[in-house]
């Protein structure tokens, strides 16, 4: 079993949007959201190590830590959107475990 731990920055929601999604794929960034129980939280994932993390089909059925700040939230994968040419990470939705 891999165990998997992303590093995230929290967004707040004057960076929220097309236009502000769009400047952060440019600088090699994934927006992403963690929701389920409690307060929906908007972060941004390094596309590295996103990128990274997908290769292995474990990343799909297990339980994933992202690190945002000092807070860690366990969290599943629920969605990715991915570029239609380029197939790189577009968005990524995370559900909490």
């Amino acid at each position: 079993m891999a165990n998997f731990v992303l590093n995230a920055a929290a967004r707040e929601e004057a960076v929220q949007g097309k236009g502000s999604s769009r400047r952060l794929r440019l600088q090699s960034k994934v927006p992403a959201i963690i929701y389920g129980s409690g307060e929906p939280v908007a972060v941004t994932l390094e596309l590295r190590e996103l990128v990274k993390a997908l290769e292995n089909n474990a990343f799909f059925e297990e339980v994933v830590e992202i690190k945002v700040g000092d807070k860690t939230e366990s969290v599943k994968i629920k969605a990715l959107q991915r570029h239609p040419a380029k197939n790189t990470p577009m968005h990524a939705d995370f559900v909490r475990a």
